[in-house]
């Protein structure tokens, strides 16, 4: 299962990529800073925290959403430290 957009919870996202932004992110989470407020790099971050734990529900990426807009800390703000942040706070 993909989460997908119509599966997010929350309404607040820009969906439109600024220059040096790539809408379709892939690859593993890295150094490059990571925004809350970019609907495509919040899917993407959760949809890696699910496969990371096995898990397929939509319940369970609207946590993973929930977790990042509600309680992930401002000092989070490269993939890999908003993904381990999201796996340790799971």
């Amino acid at each position: 299962m993909t989460f997908k957009k119509s599966d997010m919870q929350y309404t607040h996202y820009s969906w439109t990529a600024i220059d040096g932004d790539d809408p379709k992110i892939t690859g593993t989470p890295d150094s490059t800073l990571f925004s809350r407020k970019e609907g495509y790099e919040v899917l993407y971050m959760i949809n890696k925290v699910l496969k990371k734990r096995d898990l397929t529900s939509t319940t369970s990426g609207r946590k993973a959403e929930s977790l990042i807009k509600d309680e992930l800390p401002s000092t989070s703000r490269s993939q890999i430290n908003v993904f381990n942040w999201l796996n340790d706070n799971w």
